[in-house]
């Protein structure tokens, strides 16, 4: 499985699904982050050093490693992804090949599901979809995550059209972060008390 890769240039300004994930979750994270450049200390703080163990075991197991039950027929796996177009980066736990001729993306999580998929998990996948659409030239209609607490149970993520659009939006905001624009704070105050920025965030 050949990618068509975009030409990267190593200088121009990237973003990762890891910052739209942070930024989904509140954007003043964003704003203290990259904008000010007030350091995080994120390898403190233990569901990031777990994260980070699951994603290394992983590119070390299972190679060869199929999964039918989603119609794989073949796959790559640590694969690193760049948009050119709209300004992305990433590197996926796997890109699947589909037999009907589509492709998706399959990412761990070091997490539980509780019958709930978090938006920025869903944000995460719909640019990696983008990504390998522009990489590989083939339609990405899905994606898959595989929760680590519970079982490796595999969920299916429909990506549409919509989807795209809407992620692209948010990046567009993103950007106007990074060039100094204070977002509002999060409303669900429950996601303030583990912040790192909480003494300096005005509300």
């Amino acid at each position: 499985m050949k990618s068509s890769q975009s030409f990267f240039n190593e200088y121009d300004i990237y973003i990762t699904p890891s910052d739209i994930i942070e930024f989904m979750y509140c954007k003043r994270f964003t704003y203290f982050m990259k904008c000010l450049g007030i350091e995080q200390h994120e390898e403190k703080r233990f569901k990031v050093l777990m994260g980070r163990e699951v994603h290394e075991k992983r590119g070390r197991q299972n190679l060869d490693y199929l999964r039918k039950k989603i119609g794989s027929c073949g796959k790559e796996i640590n694969v690193n992804l760049a948009s050119t177009k709209f300004g992305m980066r990433g590197k996926v736990d796997e890109v699947h090949i589909l037999n009907d001729g589509t492709m998706a993306p399959l990412d761990y999580k070091y997490a539980l599901y509780n019958e709930k998929l978090y938006q920025t998990y869903r944000n995460q996948l719909v640019m990696y979809a983008i990504m390998i659409e522009e990489t590989y030239k083939k339609d990405v209609k899905r994606g898959f995550l595989v929760y680590c607490r519970e079982g490796n149970r595999l969920i299916q993520v429909d990506i549409s059209e919509v989807d795209k659009t809407k992620t692209l939006s948010d990046i567009e905001e993103y950007k106007r972060v990074l060039n100094g624009y204070y977002p509002k704070a999060t409303s669900q105050k429950s996601k303030c008390l583990d912040c790192c920025y909480k003494n300096i965030c005005a509300g």
